[in-house]
């Protein structure tokens, strides 16, 4: 099967067919262009999904990556991410092993084509140039024959008639033998033209035309093949990527089967558990029997309603709140608003003054409003020391409920004994490297180090002071928690508790910055016996004035921790604005609070300033 033999005159539709291939050649190539763009244009849209999900660093997220969800979530994240980077291998394989390869084979499969289909027409014009000398001998011995023919004619003619000379006879004939000599010739010439024709036409057609088209044919099926070995190196380029894709959905899988939600739920207590008991049952209270009732806004109710004179507070079994309700303070109002500042009013009118949040000076609400805030509510411990801006804890954590405070400072004691540990490595080091120096003076100067060692010393010195403070507090939490344990088993002081805690449950309320307060009634105070929680939260000193301002325009303070002002007052700066837009004033010694900086104008003194 040879298209030299079987298409010998079929060159037309050879040259139509071989384009025809090469143009599929290119449209191959161009599908393998757009398919290595889809896989570079998905993996770039994986790994951005997968960057869109991924745990922001130094915020909250990371802490949630502690539970096995969350981590199983992280690493299929992270798979993703591989599974995007296969893709691009994908792509990157095709483009060098099948797109960049058949180009140049394409370009040379032109050229190769090219040359071929140039032979052909140059052996086709070589036959067509003999056709034509052929036929030109042809007519040629043709119009010497006829002229030959004529000659003899006239000579016979001329020979006929008596009337015509001798002469003329004789050049007649002359002239028929030369017109007879040039045919003989012609026909000679024909002879010998033909016979080289059909040579040429021979070996045309057997030889030339088969040799080139046997060319064709073998590029052609060149051709064929390499887009065969194209299409299979296309199938293998995914099918190398199969496995590692596969252990991409195999750790995927592992991921979702680690995850415990038993470990999840533990996680949960531990990060949220305070340490406290829950409230007892709150007493029927009878309304039938005259009694004087004193209700205090910050309480479920300071009576038992069983028709006594007075509440029961003494005896040592009603000596203990509720543990996280502390002493009568207005906590409350010396925490900075999360909200920011209203701007001043057009006008110092009221009506011009925009209101923020709700105040906390609310007026008294029924019990049962009390109770489900009290059930709502978070129970948190609160102190003075937690009252610094942007809600930043005191060192000590106690701002946190007793379990988290314990942990917390667990923490930071292994942190801190971790910070010793790897001082300690570096004074190990430098101490074996001096005394190589004292060994070998000529390696380096002993007295060079001396001063890193002493700093390292003093560095070791602060840390484990540190560790003494920290762990002093860890003990008194400990301790606390486990006295506080045993007290409850061994007394009855549990029944009591649970009614102390009804009665004063809804004093809890969560200041701005996160710590634990409670309302203080403003109309009577409860008095309670101190007890050994109560340690923990001893007033402090009030805040020293820094200063004195007027207000601007009046401000109606009703967001948690402001203060009401009337436009022309003047009042003492006990903090100044720390750039929230707040500045923490005081009228008297129970009356402090913020207010916005922007409606009182502010005088600091030079001592405050200077400080």
């Amino acid at each position: 099967m040879s298209w030299g033999t079987e298409l010998w005159d079929q060159f037309d539709n050879l040259e139509k067919h071989t384009q025809w291939g090469i143009d599929v050649l290119e449209k191959f190539i161009k599908f393998v262009k757009e398919r290595t763009e889809i896989e570079l244009s998905y993996a770039k849209q994986l790994r951005n999904l997968s960057k869109k999900y991924q745990p922001k660093k130094n915020s909250k997220e990371e802490e949630e990556y502690r539970y096995t969800s969350a981590r199983a979530f992280l690493a299929t994240l992270n798979e993703m991410n591989d599974y995007a980077g296969q893709h691009e291998v994908i792509s990157e394989n095709m483009t060098s092993l099948i797109t960049g390869e058949l180009t140049r084979y394409v370009q040379e499969l032109k050229q190769e084509r090219k040359s071929h289909f140039h032979d052909g027409r140059k052996a086709q014009q070589h036959i067509e140039t003999c056709w034509k000398q052929l036929e030109a001998s042809k007519r040629r011995f043709e119009r010497d024959c006829k002229e030959a023919d004529r000659a003899q004619q006239y000579f016979e003619k001329m020979d006929a008639d008596i009337n015509v000379t001798k002469a003329d006879v004789e050049k007649a004939r002359q002239q028929a033998q030369l017109r007879h000599q040039m045919a003989e010739d012609s026909k000679a010439e024909y002879s010998s033209t033909l016979q080289k024709f059909n040579s040429e036409q021979h070996d045309h057609y057997y030889t030339h035309i088969p040799h080139i088209f046997q060319k064709i044919q073998e590029m052609e099926e060149r051709r064929i093949v390499r887009i065969g070995e194209s299409m299979k190196t296309f199938a293998e380029v995914d099918r190398q990527v199969i496995p590692i894709i596969g252990k991409c959905l195999d750790e995927i899988t592992k991921a979702a089967e680690s995850i415990d939600h038993k470990n999840d739920s533990q996680l949960v207590i531990e990060a949220f558990k305070s340490g406290f008991e829950p409230p007892g049952d709150v007493e029927f209270e009878d309304f039938t029997q005259p009694m004087k009732r004193t209700v205090s806004e910050s309480s479920l109710s300071n009576s038992r309603g069983d028709g006594k004179s007075e509440p029961k507070f003494g005896g040592k079994s009603k000596g203990k709140l509720w543990p996280f309700i502390k002493k009568n303070k207005l906590m409350s109002l010396l925490t900075s608003p999360h909200q920011p500042p209203p701007p001043p009013p057009a006008s110092a009118s009221p009506s011009a003054v925009p209101n923020g949040p709700q105040s906390p000076k609310q007026q008294k609400e029924p019990l049962s409003h009390r109770f489900n805030e009290f059930m709502t509510s978070k129970p948190k411990i609160h102190c003075f020391r937690s009252l610094k801006r942007g809600g930043a804890g005191p060192e000590d954590f106690s701002n946190l409920p007793p379990e988290q405070r314990r942990k917390k400072l667990q923490q930071k004691v292994d942190e801190l004994n971790k910070d010793i540990q790897k001082e300690m490595d570096q004074r190990d080091a430098l101490t074996k490297m001096k005394d190589v120096y004292i060994k070998n003076p000529q390696m380096g100067d002993a007295a060079s180090v001396d001063h890193r060692l002493a700093e390292l010393g003093q560095n070791i010195e602060k840390l484990r002071l540190e560790v003494q403070k920290f762990e002093g507090w860890l003990a008194e939490v400990e301790g606390r928690l486990s006295m506080r344990t045993e007290a409850r088993r061994q007394s009855g002081l549990y029944e009591a508790q649970n009614t102390s805690a009804v009665n004063s449950c809804a004093q809890d309320r969560e200041s701005p910055d996160g710590s634990y307060t409670e309302e203080q009634s403003q109309e009577t105070e409860m008095k309670v016996p101190a007890t050994d929680f109560d340690d923990e939260f001893d007033d402090e000193e009030p805040l020293p004035t820094i200063g004195t301002c007027k207000a601007l325009y009046t401000f109606e303070g009703q967001n948690e921790g402001t203060i009401s002002v009337a436009e022309g007052e003047m009042l003492y700066v006990i903090e100044e604005d720390k750039g929230d837009g707040w500045t923490r004033i005081r009228r008297n010694e129970d009356e402090e609070g913020y207010v916005p900086t922007s409606y009182v104008e502010v005088y600091l003194d030079k001592n405050a300033k200077d400080s």
